[in-house]
């Protein structure tokens, strides 16, 4: 292997050159004499009217040269011809670097050539012997493309050995396939930050070896990062990528001992499929990390679809308009009342964040409330509405002289409690409206407890220190425990729509109803029902003791101009 280089002055065969002019005396047997005290490996050609001829050497030459390389496959006559080449050229130098293609016993050989002599008739080969340079650039990038924990090829090297693997199908079998299977472990952080890092890094390697275990022979495997592993294989006939996935996902199965603790590792794995021929295999791998973030919502195998990719662009797209649209303040909220079903009076609203997206129209919050929740747009989204549903609290009371009978209840979300300060935030609202938090009713979902419940607690205390009402919604969907609903101060008890919309017909929902209103009843709570669509289920409610009630059969959420007339047309009705 060859890497030819032409070299100016100040080049090893330009510095061999001068040499030789300096110290070679005239004629071969004083040449001999020289040549066995130099330090490297070379070697005296001559050219005359019948070729080249080897006329000298010294033992670092033949040692190298004759032996060494020659065996490694380098083709000695390749000076003859270099040097024919250089005299036909008139050529005083020339340089070379060779690489045997031995890669359990490399040698790796920079090579000089330079024409000496009044008659410009005899040539100095030199050999510098590299191999040990190359040997630890060759160990420097093991190290750079290995995991060093596992063994495991990392990101880098697993990304190489993927398009190696994939240019060589390609060049077998164009139509062939391939898989790329990514797994990410469960609560990997949480045992780091519980048991320690080095019992975590004991835990990936107890991984490392389990998945090994379950390696055939065409598969490439990877450690991504901290707690994720990647798997490419060639797939054979029909074979099913689900199957492969779950061969590997077996490793998980059996709890992993930590000193003395067991711990079940519980992981999300997802695949995407190519053609050696027609898909690159970064894209490949791109589209399978676009279905582990589904696997993890889902708690099962994912395998991509097209359709994810283009929800994946989509939820992007999504993201920058929702950043711009809070820039631009073209998000508003709408107000849906909140209803005594004692009494009929109005007894507050809920307020809704709505987007009217310029291009595209109506966005629903179903869409934008994850993204923004993902993205992080929720602390700025969630400040925005606390500001503005305090705002338009301060507009209606200075609008009918004296303070409203109702509140607005405003949503928080769980990821918003975890990134931001929030009775900060309730504070600042509160402060620049000029209302106390009497006003404002705080409704929060039960994912908001379940991570860190003592954390949460200390938030909805300081929510209380605002005197704020704090609510918890969709009660009953989630992690309901009456342990912890008993240690929160939790003024109301909101019944998700789902157990609410066919009450009247399915006696199983109206049995969870009443056994929630029965529970809020003995802890002092009141109660939202959401989703009343008829009279029936409205009376219903009634007769099972729900304080409050929601939907469309009282009113769809209005626009702050639209509630605020309901506001008054309420009033005067209850007067």
């Amino acid at each position: 292997m060859w890497d030819s280089k032409t070299f100016a002055h100040g080049s090893p065969a330009s510095l061999t050159s001068k040499l030789v002019q300096r110290t070679v005396p005239e004629g071969e047997a004083a040449s001999h004499v020289w040549l066995a005290s130099l330090p490297i490996a070379a070697a005296i050609y001559r050219v005359d009217i019948s070729g080249v001829k080897r006329i000298a050497t010294n033992p670092n030459f033949d040692n190298i040269g004759l032996t060494r390389a020659a065996r490694a496959g380098l083709d000695l006559g390749y000076f003859n011809d270099l040097i024919l080449d250089m005299a036909a050229n008139d050529r005083d130098s020339h340089f070379d670097c060779w690489r045997s293609d031995d890669r359990i016993q490399p040698l790796e050989l920079e090579i000089s050539v330079a024409c000496f002599g009044a008659s410009k008739d005899h040539y100095l080969v030199s050999l510098v012997d590299r191999t040990a340079d190359a040997v630890n650039k060759i160990n420097l990038r093991r190290e750079m493309m290995s995991d060093s924990l596992t063994g495991f090829s990392n990101r880098i090297g697993f990304e190489e050995r993927v398009e190696d693997a994939v240019s060589m199908l390609r060049s077998s079998n164009p139509d062939g396939r391939f898989a790329l299977v990514v797994f990410d472990l469960a609560r990997f952080s949480r045992i780091n930050e519980s048991v320690g890092v080095l019992a975590g890094d004991e835990l990936i390697i107890t991984v490392a070896r389990r998945l090994s275990s379950r390696l055939r022979s065409n598969e490439i495997i990877g450690r991504m990062g901290g707690d994720e592993f990647a798997l490419f294989a060639a797939i054979d006939g029909g074979q099913a990528v689900a199957s492969i996935a779950q061969r590997i996902a077996r490793a998980f199965d059996d709890p992993c001992k930590l000193s003395d603790l067991e711990i079940k590792i519980d992981c999300a794995v997802a695949a995407a499929e190519g053609i050696a021929s027609a898909d690159d295999p970064m894209d490949v791998l791109r589209h399978a990390h676009i279905a582990l973030k589904k696997a993890k919502q889902t708690k099962r195998f994912e395998l991509f679809v097209s359709e994810s990719l283009n929800r994946a662009k989509h939820r992007f797209s999504l993201e920058t308009d929702l950043r711009h649209a809070l820039a631009r303040n073209e998000l508003e909220l709408h107000y849906q009342p909140l209803i005594d079903l004692d009494t009929g009076r109005l007894n507050g609203f809920e307020a809704l964040a709505r987007w009217n997206h310029q291009d595209h129209g109506y966005v629903s919050p179903l869409d934008f409330i994850p993204v923004a929740e993902e993205s992080g747009l929720i602390v700025p989204l969630g400040r925005w509405a606390l500001s503005e549903a305090a705002r338009t609290i301060a507009n209606w009371e200075r609008e009918l002289g004296s303070e409203l009978p109702t509140k607005i209840s405003v949503n928080l979300s769980a990821v918003q409690l975890l990134r931001d300060d929030v009775p900060a935030a309730v504070a600042d609202a509160l402060g620049s409206a000029g209302i106390c938090g009497s006003r404002l009713t705080l409704e929060l979902t039960e994912s908001a407890f379940v991570d860190d419940p003592v954390g949460a607690r200390r938030v909805l205390e300081a929510l209380k220190g605002l005197n704020t009402h704090l609510a918890m919604d969709d009660f009953g969907t989630g992690y309901s425990n009456l342990a912890y609903l008993q240690k929160l101060p939790i003024d109301v008890l909101k019944i998700d729509r789902s157990f609410i919309a066919d009450m009247t017909a399915n006696s199983d929902n109206k049995a969870i109803v009443s056994t929630i209103l029965s529970l809020a009843s003995a802890l002092g709570m009141k109660t939202t029902a959401e989703g009343i669509e008829s009279a029936e289920i409205s009376s219903a409610l009634r007769e099972l003791g729900c304080t409050n009630g929601q939907g469309y059969y009282f009113a769809r959420p209005l626009n702050a101009d639209a509630a605020y007339a309901f506001l008054k047309d309420s009033a005067v009705t209850t007067a």
